[in-house]
């Protein structure tokens, strides 16, 4: 059991015993200073004020009753009611000899696992991903690895966007090129360009547009040499992404892939449904849910089209036969959409809409959890030096160019294929932790030379500061992954790393529950700087340390860098023995 839970049981029996109603809460907090203790209760004051009583004197009551024996050292009460608990040495030493770090699949119980739907990344294949997919795919798949860490069971779904009329005009300049000899392969080789050249020809030809047109009716009806023709389309798009999922070291693959064509099947399904419910209506001509839950400040509602007016389809029926899918099929308790702050609106009127349905019961928690703007130094949106958008496959190159540019100025006796392997590690987990280190909510400015630095808050110096730990052991002669010792505490130091190290477990609920990554990303690097004070203060391998001593401190060294690793393992980014 973890402290904060123990505590939790423990002050909460003891609050019910002096005749606090249930409702009342410890209200449990890690303390701000030592001196205050390891953690606070607070919940005398708030119970205190509803029993018309003397928080202090509430509080005294409570120490009386609460069951601390081999746990706290002391209870005192400070300021006008609050509790200030200073666990045992002891306690905290058998907390982490009893190995309840990184307990994979345990970190929940089992009667609250769920069903856990993300949906992330989700490009549009008519283009390259470029920069813009980049928090998408990284934050989701950070807090996908952190629920499947927790023991839950994680669908992720990459909803790609591959239907819509710009495919009409795609698969007509396709057709074109296969015509006069050029290969598919060839000819989708650069996707931004084939983009642009099949737009340009759609502009400027009308013949080839009326038939990029007519394609788009073919191609939603079925028609056999259209849909081989966006097949292939399809295919090499599809390929270019699974690249770049392979090198930003995410969780997604082919299997992942539930594109929007996926749902084309149920949207006329889910139209007639709105459609005999009477919450879609008929409005020139087109489909509208007007939703009244959603209304402005004058009172009038939020208009959603779930089809125009000439019969298409709109992302917002697709998203609604995908939830239907995910809560009928995939049997969901929480959908999880990483979707930019722009779709804010578009997401409350599909989550309204498909609660008024009934296509989702209130029993199924719908989430959207936005993100904010890769911004350059101008305070702008991220672009290249000519103004156009960046590509995502070019930024990971750069990336690993500059880390590799990096580590040879350092002087590194690594050989030559080390180096280039530790620079990828280093180049895409610089980028993907001084995203994930951002509150998602904000935007952020993209800085290479912040983010490659090996001082502060960034993936270089946790990455560093693992293999320093690990060099500690290859120095001693020993094998840190079977190393094992009993911990004894000596030094205040000490106290707070174990203090640290057992919050883990806490921080990743924090993150599973709110999906903010930066809170993993914070812990990490706090658990870091412990281990720098702890090691500045406690030597390790020096002769005058006792051999007790010595292993004890070897121990924590162990236990920081297995965490360390496992932080960073769980936002997708990799460590490495040497650096």
């Amino acid at each position: 059991m973890r402290i904060k839970e123990l505590l939790n049981q423990r002050f909460s029996a003891a609050m019910q015993a002096a005749g606090i109603p249930s409702e009342c809460s410890p209200i449990l907090a890690l303390s701000g200073k030592p001196q205050f203790g390891d953690y606070q209760a607070n919940g005398a004051m708030a119970a205190a004020k509803r029993l018309k009583s003397n928080p202090r004197e509430l509080a005294e009551k409570i120490i009386q009753l609460v069951e601390l024996d081999g746990v706290a050292d002391k209870l005192e009460i400070a300021g006008p009611g609050f509790i200030n608990i200073h666990l045992s040495d002891a306690f905290l030493t058998a907390c982490l000899s009893e190995n309840t770090l990184h307990t994979k699949g345990e970190s929940v119980h089992s009667g609250d696992r769920q069903t856990v739907v993300v949906d992330y990344s989700s490009p549009n294949l008519a283009k390259e991903m470029h920069v813009g997919h980049l928090r998408s795919t990284i934050i989701g798949d950070a807090v996908a690895q952190v629920l499947e860490y927790q023991g839950h069971k994680v669908v992720r779904q990459n909803h790609m966007g591959d239907w819509g009329t710009q495919f009409g005009m795609l698969i007509a300049e396709l057709e074109q090129q296969l015509s006069e000899g050029e290969q598919a392969e060839l000819a989708l080789g650069d996707l931004e360009l084939f983009y642009q050249q099949s737009k340009k020809h759609f502009d400027e030809d009308p013949a080839f547009a009326d038939t990029a047109r007519a394609y788009v009716v073919k191609l939603q009806s079925g028609d056999a040499h259209c849909r081989t023709l966006w097949e292939k389309f399809i295919q090499v798009s599809v390929a270019h992404n699974l690249e770049i999922y392979r090198q930003l070291n995410v969780g997604l693959s082919a299997e992942h892939i539930m594109p929007e064509s996926a749902y084309n099947d149920d949207l006329q399904n889910v139209l007639d449904d709105l459609m005999a419910a009477g919450i879609a209506v008929e409005s020139e001509g087109a489909k509208v849910v007007f939703l009244d839950e959603l209304a402005d400040k004058n009172g009038n509602p939020s208009v959603m089209i779930v089809q125009k007016s000439g019969g298409g389809f709109l992302y917002a029926t697709s998203d609604l036969a995908a939830m239907r899918y995910r809560v009928n099929q995939l049997h969901a308790d929480r959908i999880l959409y990483f979707i930019d702050a722009r779709q804010s609106l578009h997401m409350k009127q599909v989550f309204a809409a498909a609660r008024k349905a009934g296509f989702v019961s209130d029993a199924v928690s719908l989430e959207h959890h936005p993100f904010g703007t890769m911004m350059g130094k101008d305070g702008k949106p991220f672009k290249t030096r000519s103004g156009g958008t960046v590509k995502l496959a070019d930024l990971l190159v750069e990336a690993v160019e500059r880390a590799e540019q990096l580590l040879r100025s350092k002087n590194t006796d690594l050989g030559d294929d080390e180096i280039k392997a530790i620079a990828r590690s280093v180049g895409i987990g610089a980028i993907k932790y001084a995203d994930l280190s951002k509150t998602r909510t904000n935007d952020y400015i993209f800085d290479w030379d912040a983010m490659l630095s090996f001082d502060g808050n960034t993936a270089p110096y946790l990455q560093y500061a693992y293999t320093r730990i690990r060099s500690i052991f290859r120095k001693a002669g020993l094998d840190a992954d079977t190393f094992s010792a009993d911990i004894c505490l000596t030094a205040a130091q000490e106290k707070t790393l174990v203090m640290k190290l057992l919050q883990f477990d806490d921080i990743v609920d924090q993150v599973a529950a709110e999906g903010y990554p930066h809170i993993l990303c914070n812990y990490v690097y706090e658990l870091a700087s412990a281990y720098m004070t702890f090691y500045e203060h406690c030597p390790v391998l020096k002769d005058e340390v006792a051999d007790n001593i010595q292993k004890s401190r070897l121990q924590l060294c162990k236990l920081t860098s297995e965490t360390i690793a496992k932080g960073l393992e769980l936002l997708g980014i990799e460590v490495m023995e040497k650096m």
